[in-house]
Parts: C-alpha cells; structure tokens; sequence
C-alpha cells in the first residue's frame, strides 16, 4: 500500500474498520496516524492511534488478543480504511468477539 495515497483529517488521522478475514465480520473501529499503518505494514501486527492517550498501541499488548494483518483496502475517496485479520481472541476491551455485538434495535439508542 503506497502510504502516500492516504487522505488523513486535519488532526492526522484516519478511520479504519477492522474486519475478520475468514467470515467477513465488522470486529472494532479505530484510528489510524501514518506511523500506526506503517508499523501494522511493517510488523504483520496491527496498531492504532489512541486519541484518548494521545499515543501509539499495539492491539493485544496487554490482553494477548493481537489482530494480525492480513489486506488493506483504501475506499475511493482514500480516506478511511478497511484492514483485513486474523484475531488471535476477542476484539472488544468486553470480552465480545466484535465491538458491534449488541444491537442498536435491541438497546433502544
């Protein structure tokens, strides 16, 4: 992937939606800075930008549950991103599979 290409917003960042390679399901959103996709690149393991904390992490360092790099896909206007894994565990800080297991229906949002 040509890093170049990628539209990032005015504070650095894009959004990128993780997705499990073997059956397609939506696991988490998160952010991405050049630095993150270039170590997700680089390493086979996938990183965000934490704009709470306002630094790098790598998903899984604490809990073991890395998502390991499979594809990414750039959208047409090529600012957001879908990046394709291997989840070694849950995604969701939850315990749930996917950050999106609940339904908004059900919870009446």
């Amino acid at each position: 992937m040509d890093l170049e290409k990628v539209r990032y917003d005015q504070r650095g960042l894009v959004p990128t939606i993780i997705q499990d390679v073997a059956d397609g399901t939506v696991l988490m959103l998160g952010w991405m800075n050049c630095e993150a996709l270039r170590l997700t690149l680089q390493t086979g393991r996938v990183h965000f930008w934490s704009r709470s904390r306002q630094c790098l992490w790598l998903k899984g360092e604490t809990s073991g549950n890395f998502l390991f790099f499979r594809e990414a896909r750039l959208d047409c206007d090529q600012d957001a991103l879908l990046i394709l894994v291997q989840p070694a565990g849950p995604v969701c800080h939850t315990g749930a599979r996917s950050c999106f297991d609940r339904s908004a229906m059900e919870d009446n949002l």
